[in-house]
């Protein structure tokens, strides 16, 4: 059985936050239970909690169990032109949502996904990531909907940090995360956000830390 606990709090008002998760395992079943602090901060509720089972690789069924809404995924790889596809199919039923990714790798360095939403005409996302010396992370990604462009670019530092930059076109927000894995202390994300569309141009920061006991 695994343990999870991620605290998180942010410069924005009421961005403090509490999350933790159970995990256990039969076989190549997982099961997990996700509360956070909502659940229990005006005596034990139901508010945010959630149920999940899955087998990687294969199917994922998410419960929010306030709204008793579901989530089911599924997944697969096929072969194409002897590269592996992979694809995963989301349907959401509160929100009657379902939408396909795939993803296509050439090589290690090298992939392409592509997220659709079905019901809709355009909504087509299409992502291309390519892999620098095992370091360097640059994505480009296209939305059809929006005719816009959001571009990530990451950096890895040492062997358990990584320092990421994105700019989103669409709503020009531009954005700075730092994370760093560390199994005896855990991990940690600090990100700052600024949306130059506003005239201060004041930095949103959150910052993120989590520990998982065996």
């Amino acid at each position: 059985m695994k343990t999870s606990l991620k605290l998180s709090y942010g410069s924005e008002k009421n961005k403090a936050a509490a999350v933790a998760t159970v995990a256990a395992r039969a076989g190549d079943i997982g099961f997990k239970v996700s509360m956070t602090d909502a659940t229990f901060s005006n005596g034990p509720s139901l508010t945010g909690l959630a149920l999940a089972v899955e087998k990687p690789g294969s199917f994922g069924i998410d419960y929010d169990v306030p709204n008793k809404d579901f989530k089911f995924r599924f997944m697969n790889t096929v072969t194409v032109a002897e590269k592996p596809l992979n694809l995963t199919y989301i349907h959401s039923r509160g929100g009657n949502r379902t939408t396909l990714d795939g993803t296509l790798a050439f090589d290690p360095f090298n992939k392409v996904s592509a997220s659709y939403v079905f019901g809709t005409k355009d909504n087509v996302k299409l992502k291309y990531t390519y892999v620098h010396e095992e370091k360097t992370t640059f994505e480009p990604c296209f939305d059809f909907a929006g005719n816009a462009w959001d571009f990530t670019l990451s950096q890895k530092v040492y062997d358990d940090s990584v320092v990421s930059a994105t700019f989103k076109t669409s709503s020009r927000v531009m954005g700075l995360n730092w994370s760093r894995n560390s199994k005896p202390f855990g991990s940690f994300k600090i990100s700052a956000t600024v949306d130059l569309n506003e005239p201060s141009k004041v930095p949103k920061v959150l910052a993120e830390s989590s520990w998982n006991f065996e």
